[in-house]
């Protein structure tokens, strides 16, 4: 993909990649329908982005995609945009629709090793023709924190979400609600920054790359996972059915609180079963905020002595999408769960305890 260049001597240069969603709907005058709008022609529809000061260039997807219909296959081409256009931006903003934007910011975390420049997903809840929108806000400001640096690098050098007013990580992010603007939340890690008449960064909270390496992306995920959400009264054969799904290498157990389940004899033994097929088991909890503590309950200490393992306080999104990134690059089952239980780009908060 060529990028619609725009480039002005001396200006933060950014790419502005427009995968699809509710924030790049117009509403047709004549027919009332909203479709897709061309972000070709971005600087005729928002004058704004020429006060910014910057170059804004454009890539879009053709056709636009619904975040429903977003996963590896879609992951991948934002990578390689980014990839390819790496040297010739200061950072970059990736237009998407708001319900799977958690699973992509997570995906993209892993698959952009050495990052060293600011990938920002953003989107809205109304499209961006409409008066009330949130879309052209948060583009704009999306757009600043892409660009902006400090001593000539980058303050924000990592995958995140920014959505109506606050910049979190992407990998620690979910959507929370439907209908409201601040449709995102990161209950167990701060935000990196808030916009209100300035935007604030909280440097100490931003992840930043030991060493300074050549970007690195990565194409290779598996889909062989599968998410285990547990209820009370969960049947013997729904458990059956989904750890006995051919090729499945991965699961994204939701359990209870602090990361309990079950303690029946028949439940137990299908996961020890699992496991001892090489079946990986992440235990993440339910609960929007807070971590798995398996150690907390004998409940919990049964998933660990059927070798479960503990995913603290990733989100489902994460961890889903973590799976997919370390089985797609052939490691063994033992190797995941080594992995599992590290925090590769700020995804997770390892205890003390847990750390080699």
């Amino acid at each position: 993909m060529t990028a619609n260049m725009n480039n002005e001597q001396g200006k933060a240069s950014i790419l502005l990649i427009y995968t699809g969603g509710t924030i790049g709907m117009m509403e047709n005058s004549e027919t009332g329908v909203l479709e897709s709008f061309n972000f070709q022609h971005l600087k005729d529809n928002m004058p704004e982005l020429k006060k910014l000061g910057y170059s804004v260039s454009t890539i879009q997807f053709d056709p636009p995609m619904d975040s429903s219909e977003m996963g590896p296959e879609s992951w991948m081409k934002i990578v390689k945009i980014i990839a390819d256009n790496y040297q010739q931006y200061d950072g970059f903003v990736v237009l998407h629709g708001t319900d799977t934007m958690s699973f992509t910011a997570s995906a993209l975390s892993f698959m952009l090793e050495n990052l060293s420049k600011p990938v920002i997903l953003t989107g809205s809840q109304l499209p961006i023709g409409m008066l009330r929108t949130d879309g052209k806000e948060n583009l704009i400001t999306a757009i600043e924190i892409a660009a902006a640096k400090e001593n000539g690098m980058p303050i924000v050098p990592e995958v995140c979400v920014f959505f109506e007013n606050d910049l979190l990580r992407g990998n620690r992010t979910s959507k929370i609600n439907a209908d409201n603007f601040n449709a995102f939340r990161s209950y167990n890690y701060p935000a990196l920054a808030h916009a209100g008449i300035y935007i604030k960064y909280d440097t100490g909270q931003i992840y930043h790359p030991v060493s300074r390496k050549p970007l690195k992306p990565h194409y290779l995920l598996d889909r062989n996972i599968a998410i285990l959400k547990l209820f009370p009264g969960i049947s013997p054969q729904v458990i059956e059915s989904i750890l006995n799904i051919p090729g499945l290498k991965g699961v994204v157990m939701e359990t209870f609180g602090s990361g309990n389940a079950p303690s029946q004899e028949w439940f137990l033994k299908m996961l020890k079963e699992a496991v001892d097929r090489g079946i990986v088991i992440v235990n993440v909890t339910q609960c929007s905020g807070g971590s798995v503590e398996m150690h907390r309950y004998e409940t919990g200490h049964k998933l660990l002595e059927a070798g479960v393992i503990s995913g603290f306080d990733s989100t489902t999104e994460s961890a889903v999408t973590k799976l997919m990134f370390l089985f797609g690059h052939g490691l063994s089952p033992e190797e995941v769960k080594d992995h599992m239980n590290c925090s590769l780009i700020g995804e997770v908060t390892i205890p003390e305890s847990f750390r080699p």
